[in-house]
């Protein structure tokens, strides 16, 4: 059963979530980031989530409007369904005790060369106030599944500003990815996919491998990049854009490369190679509070 074009415009909205102490921690170390604003609950400042951790808020209202839209699709054909790219902006940081509501919205079906590619927005704001907390543009694509109906579309993805020409990264950083991450990512982000984890299902579904969620290869150049580029403090990251257009297999190394604008040091233009030289996550864009 195709994906359908007529899910453009579908929403589903999540019930109130109360975030704990707990889960951000827990996000920060299914990362291995040690950084103390995560986990030291006990400091004057208290602590705040990893900024990537918005992505375990939007994965369970993903799974809903999959289930809950026009979206259509069978069992077997969601299976074949790979994180494209994810841009992330962050109004404000999460911290222990907010109450969160997220909604998602498929901006967009259409059909692509690899199969059929869905644009969801994700908003996720404070459940009292209403105040936007996180905007997200999350693409998926299903591998060899087709579109039902013309390719519609009711917005747009921000556009992501491209590398100025001649501007080459001269950063690198190396990132071992142990055997066990996309295990332990999986539970520590509560965010349960088996292409991830089984290696039966990831072989059903075509891959060579399990292989490591796209978010949590996006969230660790985000640990290295907050380090790197904004002193250790992760509010300062206000926008992580990037495609993720090669496999990460665990239990091998990738690399981080990055570099900044002579003039704007708040942008910051990444890429991460996996272990064959191939792009990981390429159209990586960062922007920096200053």
């Amino acid at each position: 059963m195709p994906i359908s074009s007529q899910a453009v415009g579908s929403t589903t909205t999540l019930p109130i979530t109360e975030i704990s102490a707990r889960r951000i921690i827990a996000y920060a170390a299914g990362l291995g980031d040690t950084n103390p604003r995560y986990l030291d609950d006990a400091a004057a400042a208290g602590i705040v989530a990893h900024p990537a951790f918005c992505v375990a808020l939007e994965w369970p209202a993903a799974v809903a409007l999959r289930e809950q839209s026009p979206l259509g699709g069978t069992a077997d054909e969601k299976l074949r369904a790979v994180h494209a790219a994810q841009d992330s902006t962050w109004h404000r940081p999460i911290r222990p005790g907010d109450w969160l509501r997220t909604m998602a919205t498929v901006l967009q079906v259409r059909t692509i060369k690899p199969g059929a590619l869905v644009l969801t927005k994700f908003a996720t704001a404070d459940a009292d106030t209403g105040e936007l907390v996180v905007t997200s543009y999350s693409s998926t694509i299903y591998r060899g599944v087709g579109v039902t109906g013309e390719d519609a579309q009711s917005e747009a993805a921000p556009v992501i500003l491209r590398t100025p020409e001649g501007l080459a990264p001269h950063i690198g950083v190396d990132m071992p990815i142990a055997r066990e991450a996309p295990h332990v990512y999986t539970e520590c982000a509560q965010i349960w996919n088996p292409i991830h984890t089984e290696r039966r299902v990831a072989l059903q579904a075509g891959l060579p491998d399990i292989i490591l969620h796209g978010t949590a290869t996006w969230a660790l150049a985000a640990s290295q990049l907050i380090q790197r580029c904004a002193h250790g403090d992760p509010t300062r990251l206000r926008r992580l854009a990037g495609r993720f257009t090669a496999m990460v297999i665990p239990g091998t190394t990738i690399r981080l490369a990055y570099t900044t604008m002579p003039d704007e040091p708040q942008t910051v233009f990444y890429s991460v190679y996996n272990a064959d030289g191939a792009t990981a996550i390429s159209s990586g864009l960062a922007v920096i509070e200053p």
